[in-house]
This record gives structure tokens, sequence and C-alpha cells, in this order.
């Protein structure tokens, strides 16, 4: 059947909005957006809901068996505290204070049987998504700063209320409709657009029907990037396509339907209801809102893979994301009362060294692994101050340096949990000077370009060392077949991403993480 017009609303929009929905989100159409944010085009929170839900999730803990709710005086403030940070220290800058709002919670006072004390309130309950509600509108406006008119993304999405992704959608045939797309997301964030939206955003698409990109809060066009979902198997592919297939098929129910399409053409409505007749195949399009938007991973990729570099705000690429999947699949695993290690191989530009970082991070947030000590060797000397903020929001206040090998001793041998930089050559000093081996299994040492530096006597030297601890060697160079036999002594190969496909995923800048 013939789609009624090459209008985007019909050949991309709609579309995504029936899989979103199918997917989860609650539809709320102009109205009820701007009901539920006061009629207050300024305000990008939807309050009624936001409040709702921080009554829901947050509670005070008294004791192991007592709990009591939040004051509504606090629940206020946790609003105001989101709603109204000040744009003063620039852009980007109030974007990781929200963000770490957005992740570590508020700290707010409240008086409990006679005694005043501060407890967190969280907004997001991140590590039960069911807890949370999800809703999507389209053509939310949002007042332009400094001006009376407005811009209106195409869709938005919301957690507990909270703007967490913005989607421009495009109609295929016109001429370069993603860079297009990529345009309006940036124009949006200048200083007269409405930076209020996407300094809560954490993730942003744009789409046509046949193709998509994505990135963060901030990211220059060339950083823009592709999405493709990695499968162990034949199965799991197959029940992942059955899955979006069957999703891509669901009939909405009566009365979304109505929401939808009660400002829209009866023609519209008509052509959509017949398409539910038919068997349609899902499009690169849902894909991308599949892969990236259903609820779940976004509350994973908002949490787990978005940081702050040097004031860049990056979100992960695919092969990050999936590496740090595969180690940690692997790592958690313990058998013979150690982890099993290996390597992994990102081609040069791909990022491996924020890969790094990311693991690292997962592995700190591993409720199954208890006070992980997390060595990252690095012959670098300027991720400092990156994987400090990056641990912040992992519950750890310091990230020590090891500038010394007597220092790193000291750090190794301490019984509890740390997360700790240093340099290949005060790493082998380290080692040589431990006398009594380090049997914990909770031992995490990553190794940037791991396969110049454990071999020959320095290999020996760690494994009487550090017998249980569990290495992940990172590399961008070729793996030879020497390089092959000295690193299966600390795994297999977890994850690799070749030249060859950088070259296809084009992506030569892809060290913006």
């Amino acid at each position: 059947m013939e789609t009624p017009s090459f209008k985007e609303d019909h050949i991309s929009q709609i579309p995504a909005l029936q899989l979103l929905i199918k997917m989860g989100y609650t539809y709320i159409n102009q109205q009820e957006a701007n009901e539920a944010r006061g009629d207050k085009l300024s305000n990008v929170l939807l309050e009624e809901i936001l409040r709702k839900q921080l009554h829901k999730i947050n509670s005070v803990k008294v004791s192991s068996t007592k709990e009591v709710p939040f004051s509504d005086g606090n629940i206020e403030n946790a609003i105001i505290a989101l709603r109204d940070v000040p744009m003063v220290d620039g852009y980007l800058t109030t974007s990781q204070k929200i963000y770490e709002l957005l992740t570590l919670g508020k700290s707010l006072e409240q008086i409990v049987d006679g005694d005043r004390k501060s407890f967190d309130v969280h907004y997001i309950d991140w590590k039960n998504p069911k807890n949370n509600v999800f809703h999507v509108t389209e053509e939310f406006n949002v007042l332009r700063s400094g001006r009376k008119d407005h811009y209106r993304p195409d869709i938005v999405l919301f957690v507990n209320g909270i703007p967490l992704a913005v989607i421009e959608c495009k109609r295929p045939d016109i001429k370069e409709p993603l860079e297009q797309a990529i345009s309006q997301q940036l124009r949006n964030q200048q200083d007269d657009g409405i930076r209020s939206l996407y300094a809560i955003a954490q993730l942003l698409l744009v789409l046509t029907v046949n193709e998509g990109s994505y990135a963060t809060t901030g990211t220059e066009p060339k950083f823009w990037a592709k999405w493709k979902e990695s499968f162990r198997s034949k199965k799991e592919e197959a029940t992942f396509n059955g899955e979006l297939f069957r999703l891509k098929n669901q009939a909405l129910p009566k009365e979304v339907k109505g929401q939808m399409f009660v400002e829209r053409f009866k023609y519209v409505k008509a052509h959509f209801e017949q398409l539910e007749g038919e068997e349609i195949q899902p499009t690169p399009q849902d894909a991308y809102l599949y892969n990236l938007c259903r609820p779940k991973r976004l509350l994973e990729l908002a949490f787990d893979f978005i940081l702050f570099d040097n004031g860049i705000k990056k979100v992960a690429r695919y092969q990050q994301y999936f590496a740090i999947k595969k180690a940690m699949e692997q790592l958690t695993k313990l058998k013979n009362g150690k982890r099993q290690g290996g390597v992994v191989w990102h081609t040069q530009g791909s990022g491996k060294s924020l890969t790094m970082v990311l693991l690292a991070q997962a592995i700190a947030l591993e409720p199954t692994i208890k006070n992980p000590k997390i060595i990252l060797v690095t012959d670098r000397t300027d991720l400092d101050r990156q994987i400090t903020g990056t641990f912040q929001k992992c519950g750890y206040d310091d990230v020590e340096n090891a500038k010394t090998g007597s220092q790193l001793v000291e750090l190794l041998e301490n019984k509890n949990d740390a997360v700790v930089t240093t340099i290949i050559n005060k790493f082998e000093t380290a080692v040589k000077r431990i006398n009594t081996p380090l049997e914990s299994p909770n031992i995490f040492v990553l190794v940037d370009e791991g396969h110049r530096t454990q071999h020959g006597t320095f290999n020996i030297e760690m494994q009487k060392t550090l017998p249980n601890a569990c290495f992940i060697a990172f590399t961008g160079t070729p793996l030879f077949k020497k390089d092959k036999n000295t690193l299966s002594k600390f795994g297999t190969i977890i994850d690799s991403y070749t030249v060859d496909q950088a070259v296809k995923d084009q992506s030569s800048s892809a060290s913006a993480l």
C-alpha cells in the first residue's frame, strides 16, 4: 500500500511513535504534555509525573525494618534542584551537573524520630527499570532562550517525567536527510535554542526509514555514530529479529490510536489502520529504536555508558558497549577460584582507552564482586582526571594515582577496595617488590597496549605475585602469532574490532570516545 504522503510525519515519525509505544512507552499528546508541566513551555520536566514517581521510588530507611516517606517539601526541593540548575558555568558543565544529579541523586535533610539526617532522593530507579514510568510525546514545544518563539523536537522520550532522549525524523528522499537532522539537533542546542531540554537529555537520535545515527549532548557532526547490534549466535540473532518483527506487527490499542490520530487527517489514520492487516518487515529505523531506546537499554546506556572527558560528553560506540558486556559476562564467573581474563583487540582510533575506563566502572558497579581492586595500567599520564570524574558515581570519592612502585605496593597489599591508576614501569616495579602473593580473585588489572608488556619474565612475575588476578589486555595493533600465544595465558580474545570494520563504519574519527 502506498504511503499517504511524503511528509516526515507519515513516513518516519508515526511509525517511530507506534514502535516506541509497543516497546513500553505511554503516549501523551501535546496538550497532556503541557498540562503535566504546568503549561509552562519553558519547563521541560513533566513535573506532575515526576512528583508522583519521586514519592513512589524513594523512602527514608530508618532501620532494616522501618522506612518512612520523604516529606512533600523534600520532594519539591528535589524537583527544584533538577529543574533550576543554572547555566552560568556553561552548557556542558551544566549538563554534567544534571547528569550527576540523575545518577547520584540529591542529598536532602529530613527529621526522622527527632534526628535531622541527610538522605538521598533518586530521580530514576536505575537498577529496577520496571519501577519507572516511560512516556513518549511528539512536537514537544519548548520556549527558546531569550525569545518568544519555540522549537519543537519531533519526539521526546521521558523517564519519570524527565526527558532522556530527543529524536528527529526526516523523510528519506530529501538531500542528506541525516545531516539535516543532525544540524537541527545542533541548532536546538545553541545559546538561543532550547538548551534546557538538551542539558537533561542523554541520548540524541536522527532517523530516516532507511538509516539512523546517534550521539549525546554537544556531539559534533563528525562524531555522530552508527549502531550495529552484536550477536553471539545465529539463534540469538533470530530471537532478536523475531521479537522486533512481533513488535512491528503488533496492533496498537484502540484508545492509543484515538489519541495519536485525533489531530491528523482521517486518511492518515485509515492508512495506518489498513497496514495493521498486512505483514510488515522492520526497517533500519525500527532497529535503531529497538536497539537504543527500548526502556532497559536506554537506562543502561544513560547510566553505564556515558561519561565526561575533559569537558566533552560522550556516549559509547557499539563496539565499546559489546566489548564491555562480553568482558563482564566472562569475568563475573569464578572457576577454581579465578576469573578468566583476556584481550580486547580494538583497532587504533576506536576509543580503547576509554573502553578501559568504562570497563573499570562496570567492574566497580557489579554487585557480585565484593571489594574489587582495579588497577589501570597505561603509558599515558593524562587519564587521572577523567577516571576520577567517571568513578564519582560509583561511590568512589578518590581514584588513587600510584606515582611510585612503593606506593603501588601499599595500595595492592591493602585489603580495601580501590581504583588505582599507574604507568607500566611502576607496575613492573611493584610486582617485583611484593613478597607474599596476593591471592584475591577480585584484583583486576587492565593493561593498555598489553601485548607489549605481558611477556617474558614480567609475565612470570605477574603470575607468581597475583596468581588469581584477572588480567584484561587492551590493544589497538594487530596480534601476531607470538602475541596470541602470550596473551592466551590470560584468556581468550574477548572482543575484536578490526580495521575493516572501522572502515565499514566510516569511523576514521571514532576517537571521539
